[in-house]
């Protein structure tokens, strides 16, 4: 795909589906701003307030012009708190902290990576705290051990992003934000979470597919690529399954 090069800042740019959407803007010779726990041009942890407020400062800095886009990636799949930290808080975070730097662009675009399983029900009551942007009784709802809490954690998420895309600060400011949900992923991520027979099982229960094997990162960064270069007004609110048809065969009436 085409397009004119500009400024992007990616979290989770270190590995993963974040080091594959880094890689294709730097080849079309975009200026890229990595986001990470390390190896990146801004070095922060978004499960923390302070890790937040460090990442949007350094932005700041580094992208005196603005943003053109903002691709919040980074994300934890491990039954902890520190998911829900950085999957929800962090995601949320980043996408709000950087909107005042997208609106300098003539065209700002932004994009949530989510998951396929957000189609499945979440801890409704953690899912409340997290909209109503209470970090602290969600992380007190929430237990550490709870299998659910990455299911929760991209739901929450999700429902956010389609709230918010259609907002006068987001939609009504020429801002496009939309989002993509990966299936199953060859990140280091997924890699280490098929290990184990039990998850490996629980996958595919949860994620059946009509092709065979992981989907490459590269695919979900050249999706990404077209939300972040969209050229068009009224593209918003939008979650693209990347998920060999798991919504498709999960949710089949629902369109």
């Amino acid at each position: 795909m085409e397009s004119e090069a500009g400024t992007i800042l990616i979290t989770g740019a270190a590995s993963g589906i974040g080091l594959a959407t880094r890689r294709r803007f730097e080849a079309r010779g975009w200026k890229v701003i990595g986001a990470d726990l390390r190896d990146a041009e801004i070095c922060a942890d978004l499960g923390t307030v302070a890790g937040r407020t460090q990442m949007v400062e350094r932005a700041t800095a580094l992208a005196v012009d603005g943003l053109d886009a903002v691709i919040a990636c980074a994300g934890l799949s491990i039954p902890s708190t520190a998911t829900l930290a950085v999957n929800y808080f962090g995601a949320v975070a980043t996408l709000e902290g950087l909107r005042p730097l997208l609106l300098r662009s003539p065209r700002p675009r932004a994009v949530l990576v989510a998951s396929s399983v957000s189609i499945y029900p979440g801890n409704e009551a953690v899912m409340e705290a997290c909209l109503a942007g209470d970090e602290q009784r969600a992380l007190a709802l929430a237990e550490d051990g709870d299998p659910s809490i990455y299911v929760t954690s991209k739901r929450a998420v999700a429902r956010w992003m389609r709230r918010a895309a259609i907002s006068a600060e987001w939609g009504g400011s020429g801002i496009l934000l939309n989002g993509v949900a990966p299936g199953v992923v060859e990140t280091p991520m997924a890699l280490s979470t098929m290990q184990d027979p039990a998850m490996r099982e629980v996958i595919a229960q949860t994620n059946p597919q009509v092709p065979d094997g992981l989907i490459p990162a590269d695919e979900i960064a050249e999706l990404i690529e077209f939300l972040a270069t969209f050229k068009g007004r009224f593209l918003m609110g939008q979650i693209v399954f990347d998920d060999g048809g798991t919504d498709a065969i999960k949710r089949t009436d629902l369109f």
